[in-house]
This record gives structure tokens, sequence and C-alpha cells, in this order.
């Protein structure tokens, strides 16, 4: 089963959110050295995975295939739902920033 790390998710945003706000990588994480595109691009496949996961596993209850409960199914969905709401306001936060500067005036 994939399980969603929730520490990893929040130390990921954590540092996409320094990033954005123009600190020092080294102070954003300590785990090593990552760019805000791989981060944000990770982050995106987390969440592509999740739902795949959920995917899967609904297809296995539907088919009656793999000893899937209702209750792995739900919790799954559940998950993916809960990781796609918050990659979608990452989204909006940096579509709303980009908006600002380009609002900006030199």
């Amino acid at each position: 089963m994939n399980n969603i790390d929730v520490n990893q998710l929040i130390s990921q945003l954590r540092s996409m959110s320094a990033a954005a706000q123009g600190m020092p990588q080294e102070a954003a994480h300590a785990s090593g050295n990552a760019d805000f595109s791989s981060l944000l691009n990770g982050a995106i496949e987390h969440v592509n995975d999740s739902q795949m996961h959920a995917h899967s596993l609904e297809r296995a209850f539907e088919t009656k295939t793999d000893h899937v409960s209702l209750a792995q199914v739900m919790i799954a969905v559940q998950k993916a739902n809960i990781s796609f709401q918050a990659m979608t306001q990452v989204r909006n936060k940096l579509v709303s920033a980009y908006q600002d500067i380009m609002s900006m005036q030199l």
C-alpha cells in the first residue's frame, strides 16, 4: 500500500514556500539540495501516484480480484483527494504570486 508520509509532504511544502520567498535553499531544507522545480515535480508525481493507487484499489474492489476492503478503498480515495486539494492550493498560490509579480511596475 502506498502510504503518504505527512511529514515529508509538509517538509516539501515548507521548502517550496521558502523557495518562493527567496530564502536560501540551505535554510529551506536540511535533507539535501533540491531546487523548486524538482520539489514541485516530485509533489505532483506523488499526488498522481496516490490517485493511481486509489483507482487501482477501486478497480480491485469492483472486480473482486484481490482481497480489498471497502475501508481500504475509501481511505485511499480520501488520501488522494486531500493530496490533490493541497496541490490545488499550492497551484493557486503560485498563480497568485505570478500575477502579483506581473502586475508590479518597474
